[in-house]
């Protein structure tokens, strides 16, 4: 392979690796927010178990998130050098904003978060849970922002084959951005939710008989069965935005070759590139055209209109319907969950082990979002004004292949660490007495009372 193939695939392990943690961390930080909360309000002891079962969580899923951004940051330099030469002007902003105003924050109170809960002032310590949370969510504005201006790109000009900016307004909220954002963050709520749900269901399946996760659980399956159908809705508008912006990744999606009215929604094909046609299809009539359109016998583009600047079928095609099938099962798991939940207060055998399977479902239906995303763009990595092999190093193909392989390596061996860790993390929870310190503290001065009166 050469050396533009070699910087595609590792561009793609690093940031399938580094989004499987801030798609955690930026909703979960809102949960722990919640979760102090509701023990401030409450003062039930529960709340703080929760709390801090699941800060500990956030504090390795947010150390993970950040050292494989830094490997992130690298590549650029190493691997893409036309990129920041010719849209420097652009990305090295929007990236210096992110640190600025949500890495150094999230940095500053982190601290403060996971060790200050008994060295600070409550109200300074809900305070830090807030800000890390709001810190999250800040990170991805900045970064949605780049990424979908890189899809849309408007408020620029370019001046011998460099890009400047002219707006930066137009540039933050390019066309694709607010369904982009809404869309990546109901994507956090889901994954986070369904995290929650399903090391909260191991708990209970391992014997844990405490209050802690069976509220964790409700908590969790209530907010995914809220979350999903919002997704669906922010997906639709995703699409529409999607259809008028970038038509040649829609007609990826669809496997649409030739532009038609009323096309079919293809639940299953095989895409021919070569012949330009699909195999062994199976779709709905007008369905297609009805979803994208609103229209049943709506036009679509077909790829023939973008001969030369579509980007490669198979991967898009089959990535969306994943993305989709799981949407699907998560929806099916958090209404069946939801429905048990209040109607019985508690899951059946087999859907806490189905709550359990999906403990991770969040993570497949944001890389498969995300590939839709990424390589629905090519040939482009400016839609429209920078050419992805115009960016791509000079460097030999020998010295990426050995990167590669050693960043692949090192993420297996951190994939398998970190998942290991939460499985033993659930493990010591259910084999912890349930009594906290402070309890602790009260049921010795409650002895010593006793003692003292007799």
């Amino acid at each position: 392979m050469d050396a533009f193939i070699l910087s595609r695939l590792q561009f793609a392990l690093n940031i399938s690796f580094h989004i499987l943690f801030p798609t955690i961390t930026i909703a979960l930080g809102w949960f722990l927010f919640y979760f102090k909360l509701r023990s401030n309000l409450s003062g039930h002891p529960v709340w703080m178990r929760i709390y801090r079962f699941w800060v500990r969580v956030f504090a390795l899923t947010f150390a993970l998130g950040v050292v494989s951004g830094v490997t992130m940051s690298f590549q650029f330099g190493t691997n893409w050098p036309g990129f920041m030469e010719k849209a420097g002007n652009v990305a090295g902003p929007l990236l210096g904003y992110e640190v600025l105003t949500a890495f150094f924050l999230e940095a500053t109170f982190l601290g403060i978060m996971l060790f200050g809960i008994r060295r600070v002032p409550n109200w300074l310590h809900t305070l830090s849970t807030f800000v890390v949370a709001a810190g999250t969510t800040m990170s991805a504005f900045w970064i949605l922002s780049l990424n979908s201006w890189m899809q849309t790109p408007q408020g620029h000009e370019v001046i011998d084959g460099v890009i400047y900016a002219k707006d930066w307004f137009a540039i933050i909220f390019n066309p694709s951005f607010p369904y982009r954002f809404a869309h990546m963050l109901l994507a956090s709520g889901l994954t986070a939710s369904f995290l929650i749900a399903g090391l909260s269901a191991y708990r209970l399946y391992k014997g844990d008989d405490k209050i802690a996760p069976k509220i964790a659980l409700k908590t969790a399956t209530y907010t995914a069965a809220v979350l999903i159908p919002l997704q669906i809705l922010a997906g639709d508008m995703h699409g529409l935005n999607t259809l008028e912006h970038q038509p040649q990744k829609v007609a990826a999606m669809e496997g649409v070759w030739h532009t038609e009215q009323g096309a079919p929604l293809l639940l299953f094909a095989i895409p021919d590139e070569e012949a330009k046609t699909n195999h062994f299809e199976v779709g709905i009539p007008n369905m297609a055209s009805f979803i994208l359109t609103h229209d049943m016998d709506g036009e679509i583009k077909g790829l023939n209109e973008f001969e030369g600047e579509h980007p490669p079928v198979a991967p898009v095609f089959y990535a969306f319907r994943v993305m989709v099938g799981m949407g699907v099962l998560m929806l099916a798991a958090a209404w069946t969950g939801a429905y048990y939940l209040y109607r019985r207060h508690s899951l059946p055998s087999w859907l806490t082990k189905v709550f359990i399977a999906m403990s991770f479902s969040g993570w497949i239906a944001t890389l498969a979002g995300w590939y839709v995303t990424e390589v629905g763009r090519q040939p482009y990595l400016v839609s429209g004004v920078l050419m992805t092999r115009d960016a791509v190093t000079g460097l030999p193909p020998a010295n990426i292949a050995l990167s590669f392989t050693l960043y692949a390596v090192i993420y297996s061996v951190l994939l398998v660490a970190y998942m290991g860790t939460l499985t033993l993390m659930c493990r010591k929870a259910v084999n912890t007495a349930e009594i906290t310190n402070e309890e602790r503290h009260s049921v010795k001065l409650a002895r010593f009372n006793t003692v003292q009166a007799n």
